[in-house]
């Protein structure tokens, strides 16, 4: 009965290799190693991750964040909210004028609602004034 593939490649995985550095003029083993195809992958991996974390680190906690486009310094930040709200409210304002002026103009052009400024008051009679 033939073994299925997914055996295999777990049994692939945990074969242990040998890896010799040689001198090459006399043949000496300078240096061995005993790997698998798993510690491999696990190294580097490894590595990979520690210089990934190592570039961030880098750039958030260097002056090189400052050459990120879109990032600027708290000096910066805080300046460009106050001109934020400054804008806010002169736009406030401008809208309350043309409100006012708008206002105005149907006074003097006489497009203004038929209403009565004041309540008719009733007064009532006394009999007073028969006496």
């Amino acid at each position: 009965m033939a073994e299925t593939g997914n055996n295999t490649n777990l049994k692939r995985i945990q074969h242990n290799y040998r890896l010799v550095v040689m001198n090459d003029d006399t043949y000496e083993e300078v240096v061995t190693f005993r790997l698998s195809r798993r510690s491999v992958y696990i190294g580097l991996s490894t590595v990979f991750v520690l210089l990934v974390g190592l570039t961030i680190a880098l750039i958030a906690f260097s002056p090189l964040k400052y050459y990120i486009p879109g990032y600027g310094t708290r000096e910066g930040r805080t300046a460009l909210q106050a001109l934020k709200i400054r804008t806010d409210s002169l736009e406030q304002a401008i809208q309350y004028k043309e409100q006012y002026l708008d206002g105005v103009k149907k006074v003097l052009t006489g497009n203004t609602p038929s209403q009565l400024d004041t309540l008719p008051v009733a007064i009532p009679k006394n009999d007073i004034s028969n006496e």
